[in-house]
This record gives C-alpha cells, sequence and structure tokens, in this order.
C-alpha cells in the first residue's frame, strides 16, 4: 500500500497587495476617522454603511466583450440559477461612489433630498500592487446627493480644508486646489472645434503638468520629447496653434481668484460650456470667501484635471505642501491625500434621470503616513494595558479584581495570563505590550494590605541614562495601600513622581 502523501503546511504570509495592521495603527486609524466624523456631522452629514459586496453591473465595471468582469475588481459569479442559466456577477466594491449611487436609487423615495452622507471603511482593486500601493486600502467619503447648487461644492471643499485641520494638518500645510471639468472641455473646443483631435490624450497631457512642466506639456502636445529615462515620448501631434489655448489654460493661474478667473476666460474664447464652468467656480470662489476660507486654504487651480471620467463639473484636490524625505534621501513634497468633484451623471444609470451630486474622497492610508512623517501618528495610541502581575495562582481572583477596579476608573488594564513561574517573563511580557505599569503583589504585600507599582517607562530611562544615585533618588517602583491602587497607577500615568 502506498503511503499517503503529507498534506504540506499552508504557507503563513498575507497575499500578495495585502497587509496586516496591528493595535497602534488601527487606533491611530480609528482615531483620525473620528475626528474626521465629527466634522461631517457638524456640517449635518449622516454616516452610511454599505454592503462590501455589490453587483458588478452596479459597479459599472464590465468589459463587453469578455466573459468575465474588468479586472480592476475583484468579482465572482454565482453559481448557476435554478431552471437554467448563469448567475449574476459580484464583486468587493471599488470605491464608495458607486454604491453610493445604487444606494440612493434605491431608496430615493425615502432618503432626505438633497441627501448628504458620509462613509467610512476598506475598498478593494484588483490591481498591480506596488510601493505603497495595495489592493486593499482605506477610504473615507462625504458626499451630497441632489443639489445642483454651486454652494454644495464650496461647502465639500470647506469641510475637507475644516477635517484635515483636525486630523492633524496644520493650516499652511494643505492646500485644496478646484478646477472644473466644463472649462477643460472649453478649452479643447478652442482647440479642436472639429472633433478630430484625440481629446483623451490631450487630458492625459494636461495632467502631467505638475511633473514636467509647461515646456514639457507643450513638447508632449506637439511632437513629443525624451524622458528623464532617455525614451522618447510620442506627443499628441498638436499644432502650436492648437496647443497655445491649453498652454494659455494651465498657466492662468494668478495673484488672486478673480485674476485666475480672468485669465481662464481669455484661455477658453467663445467656447458656452466653458464660460459656464467660468460661471461655475466664480460661485464656489465667492461662497468659500464668505465664509472666510481664503487663498491659504483654498485656490483655484487649472491644473487640477481628475482621472475619473465621471466628473461632470468642479474637481477638487487637496494636496500638502510640506516636504518630506523618501527612500532615497531626496526631500519632495508629500502630495495629494484627498480628491473629488461633482458627478451628476452616475445616479442617472439607475433611474434614467440626472441626480447632481457632489462629494470628495480622503486616502485614509496617505493621510496617516503624512501625520506619521510630521511625527503626529500614533504617540498617544503606542501605550500598552497596565498589566497586573500574578505571584500566586490561588490568587487570580484577587488579581482580577484589581484590573476590574483600573477598568471601572477607565484605565486599561489586563492580568498576566501566561505562566506565571517566572517573574522576569511576565515583565518581558509588560514590555513588550508597552505596558506603562506593572502591579506587583506577592505575599507580603497582601499581608500588609499594599501592593508595589512599578512605573516601566521610567525604569527603562533610567536604566539606560542614569546613575544609580539617580535611581536611588528617582525611584520607579513604590509601594502604596491596596486601597489607593487607582490613585498611584493615575500618578504614574499622568507623569507625577511616585
Amino acid at each position: 500500500m502506498a503511503k499517503q502523501k503529507k498534506q504540506p503546511r499552508p504557507r503563513a504570509q498575507t497575499p500578495k497587495g495585502f497587509r496586516d495592521y496591528f493595535g497602534a495603527e488601527v487606533v491611530a486609524r480609528q482615531r483620525m476617522l473620528e475626528r474626521i466624523a465629527r466634522i461631517y456631522r457638524l456640517y449635518g452629514f449622516e454616516a452610511l454603511e454599505t454592503s462590501a459586496v455589490e453587483t458588478v453591473e452596479a459597479l459599472g465595471k464590465f468589459l463587453p466583450d469578455v466573459d468575465r468582469p474588468n479586472a480592476g475588481v475583484f468579482a465572482w459569479q454565482e453559481a448557476d440559477v435554478p431552471g437554467g442559466g448563469s448567475g449574476e456577477w459580484l464583486a468587493l466594491r471599488y470605491d464608495m461612489t458607486a454604491p453610493l449611487a445604487r444606494v440612493f436609487a434605491q431608496h430615493r423615495n425615502a432618503l432626505p433630498t438633497p441627501y448628504r452622507r458620509y462613509a467610512m471603511g476598506p475598498v478593494w482593486r484588483n490591481e498591480k500592487p506596488g510601493p505603497g500601493r495595495f489592493r486593499q486600502f482605506y477610504q473615507c467619503d462625504a458626499d451630497i446627493v441632489g443639489s445642483a447648487s454651486m454652494a454644495a461644492d464650496a461647502e465639500i471643499c470647506a469641510m475637507l480644508a475644516d477635517a484635515l485641520e483636525a486630523a492633524g494638518i496644520a493650516r499652511g500645510d494643505y492646500l485644496i486646489r478646484i478646477n472644473n471639468r466644463k472649462v477643460l472641455s472649453g478649452v479643447l473646443e478652442a482647440v479642436d472645434p472639429a472633433g478630430a483631435v484625440d481629446r483623451d490624450a490631450v487630458l492625459r497631457t494636461i495632467d502631467k503638468f505638475d511633473k514636467v512642466g509647461a515646456e514639457g506639456v507643450a513638447a508632449l502636445l506637439g511632437k513629443g520629447r525624451l524622458d528623464a529615462s532617455g525614451a522618447y515620448i510620442e506627443g499628441v501631434g498638436l499644432t502650436e496653434a492648437q496647443a497655445a489655448p491649453v498652454l494659455a489654460f494651465l498657466t492662468s493661474r494668478g495673484e488672486s481668484a478673480a485674476e485666475t478667473l480672468a485669465n481662464l476666460r481669455a484661455a477658453v474664447g467663445e467656447s458656452a460650456v466653458g464660460a459656464e464652468g467660468i460661471g461655475e467656480l466664480e460661485q464656489i470662489a465667492e461662497s468659500l470667501a464668505a465664509q472666510g476660507y481664503g487663498a491659504d486654504r483654498v485656490v483655484i487651480d487649472p491644473s487640477v484635471v481628475r482621472g475619473l471620467g465621471y466628473y461632470t463639473g468642479p474637481v477638487f484636490e487637496a494636496e500638502l505642501t510640506f516636504e518630506i524625505t523618501d527612500d532615497k534621501g531626496r526631500k519632495r513634497q508629500f502630495g495629494s491625500v484627498a480628491g473629488g468633484g461633482r458627478y451628476d451623471d452616475l445616479v442617472k444609470r439607475f433611474t434614467g434621470q440626472v441626480v447632481p451630486a457632489t462629494g470628495v474622497s480622503i486616502g485614509v492610508d496617505r493621510l496617516l503616513a503624512a501625520l506619521e512623517a510630521r511625527g503626529q501618528a500614533g504617540a498617544a495610541e503606542a501605550r500598552g494595558p497596565v498589566v497586573v502581575t500574578v505571584m500566586d495562582r490561588t490568587e487570580m481572583a484577587s488579581y482580577q479584581a484589581m484590573a476590574a477596579e483600573l477598568r471601572a476608573a477607565g484605565i486599561r488594564a489586563e492580568v498576566y495570563l501566561g505562566n506565571p513561574r517566572n517573574f522576569g517573563n511576565q515583565l518581558k511580557y509588560a514590555d513588550k505590550r508597552a505596558a506603562p505599569v506593572a502591579v506587583i503583589a506577592g505575599e507580603d504585600e497582601r499581608a500588609r494590605g499594599v501592593v508595589q507599582l512599578k512605573d516601566l517607562a521610567l525604569g527603562a530611562k533610567i536604566a539606560e541614562n542614569a546613575s544609580l544615585e539617580e535611581w536611588k533618588s528617582r525611584p520607579a517602583q513604590f509601594e502604596v495601600p491596596r486601597a489607593d491602587l487607582v490613585a498611584g497607577v493615575r500618578r504614574i500615568l499622568e507623569g507625577t513622581d511616585g
């Protein structure tokens, strides 16, 4: 009889493009999102939590000529339905906006209009992962559905500024930049009235303005240019006369909103849709100025394009302006952490009727990384619970009573539940948990009605930096009456001498 082959053990590793989040990271994210959510609620927004799974049809991610959904989503087909036929395709949500469009279309008779909602949670994208690019990440969205007023777009931008500041980004370290897709359309009409030019290629070129500047864009709109690696990139093929309105548009940002708007009017020429877009930007600028949001926080910037095709009007991005050092030691600006715009046609896919909508999405992981780069994330959350050590297994109930008292006072606490035989291992465990205090109560302490409190953070500092005399003058371990357990622990947590 053949020997049965031993089943190989599964590999203990995360799938490619995914990652695990541990205690301090999770708490830092939760606290940041709570601060942002408070701002959203101040503006009258209500929380919405949609299903993590949507139909592929609702997501709008189906390729028409193949037998499976777009590779951009994680999708699967349900089992065959009874009576014949194939089941529908389902997918993990790709973003928070498509589910909102479905929800509003499905529940529109029960929802107030306009409908203000915010949503926070993970989204999944079946894309090639890379450095800092994951297949699962968090988004934090806020949208207004059912209002065509530019006051809604202005309110989203004002709220975004407030949210960034509430999260910990100082004023002066960010800038919200606003543009309008209609102005872009007006420029393209001026470039190409007959519609003979590849307009998507022109848009992609405009989107490179931040990286290659006006000279680089001019070359790419024409015959092409050599990139930094020496490779030649083919251009769009516009003549100098055709490229002129695009370059005028990209360089039209002035010292004030009024100057920028005047320059944009010159760039769009006689285009009616371009003039409409400029009028909308003017309304947004007036609304923000009336609310006290000046050019130190929000500006009109024609170089903002936004990649998604469903934007129909104003678009905006929040850019962090401070410098960080990359992996190679080079200084660079942190860049964009949020973006959004108006998408008046998205709900129409379900209802057949135009439903105006506008919103913004904050990249949670990007914003957290920015706070970490500034030393503003994770510091308070790094402290672990107070650890009540175990000197006698038969007294476990009394140790648990100590932990319960600390918890009742709002202090994180746990009882050591490993093997208590080696006390040194208990202290090593407390160090690994980043515990600020260890509570020690053996037979002698119980007999005298006291407990020992060991200030682990102070002990570590003294052990590293202080002499024996300094250790004696400021002991990191002291005893208090058992009845004063909570007060003694609180003194250590608040940083006062024991």
